[in-house]
């Protein structure tokens, strides 16, 4: 995570961008588009006759822009000038919006299906290493971190100085999640889980608090509907005793995902909250 995280300067929804198409993505998403699709469609042409490239541009400009077809830009004989298609192109992607992005990404991606180019599998794989809120499925794109999700994190993070330990440990699990480079899920799992241990800790005023005792303490003043302490408890459980998740975490052959540590983090943000708005 860069400094500019770090201190709060970009924010969750920047970090995971819902909304956002950061620089990094933005060059990573053309240099897809130019290098997993243009260039992999067919330039040469006999005399006389378009080449692939030509005539996919044409489709491009005139289904997707929806420009006339004679300023489209050409040689004097008419045909289609190529390197002033592939400009265009970029100065249109670079200036649009995070949104138009993505309609053109979604565009190129039903054309490359009915090629067989690998484009669509090739933007996936960015999109997921950047943290982008989207991915495509079936040539469509589709939001996968929700506006809800973002929320339940902001929220978590909302703490006085009462509550700076479980700060930290948010932080740090949404830190080693965002980590571009060298993402570590499963110590960004392991910080999730910390930062609940730490609120417990907090709410009791015992170092060694567990969940379980927590909730015990709000029940004597607050109602907490037996299946919904059920329900915490037991997936607190899950990652915190010896057949759990935190058990296996200590087993290199155990393989964590990004689903995996967003789920904890957004999970224990939500958790977090609860046990705030009940004390």
């Amino acid at each position: 995570m860069r400094f500019s995280q770090r201190i709060g300067k970009k924010d969750i929804r920047q970090t995971l961008q819902i909304d956002s198409i950061d620089r990094v993505l933005e060059n990573r998403l053309w240099n897809n588009i130019l290098t997993d699709f243009i260039n992999e469609i067919n330039d040469y042409a006999p005399r006389y006759e378009e080449s692939q490239r030509a005539k996919i541009f044409k489709y491009i400009w005139e289904n997707f822009y929806e420009l006339k077809a004679d300023e489209i830009p050409s040689y004097t004989d008419g045909s289609v000038y190529t390197p002033g298609m592939i400009e265009y192109l970029k100065k249109w992607f670079l200036k649009a919006e995070w949104y138009e992005k993505y309609d053109l990404i979604e565009f190129l991606s039903d054309v490359s299906d009915t090629l067989k180019l690998n484009f669509t599998t090739k933007v996936n794989y960015t999109l997921k290493r950047e943290l982008a809120g989207f991915t495509i499925i079936q040539n469509k794109i589709v939001q996968i971190t929700s506006e809800q999700e973002v929320s339940t994190i902001e929220d978590a993070l909302k703490n006085t100085s009462k509550y700076k330990s479980v700060e930290t440990h948010l932080n740090q699990a949404l830190e080693l999640l965002s980590n571009r480079g060298h993402p570590d899920y499963r110590n960004s799992v392991k910080e999730s889980i910390s930062a609940v241990e730490a609120y417990c800790s907090i709410l009791t005023n015992d170092s060694k608090a567990t969940l379980g005792k927590a909730l015990t303490q709000i029940e004597k003043t607050h109602k907490i509907h037996n299946s919904l302490k059920s329900s915490f408890s037991a997936l607190y459980g899950y990652t915190s005793d010896s057949g759990g998740i935190r058990h296996s975490l200590l087993e290199d052959d155990i393989k964590v995902t990004l689903e995996d540590a967003k789920f904890m983090l957004v999970a224990c943000s939500a958790f977090i909250n609860y046990l705030k708005a009940k004390e």
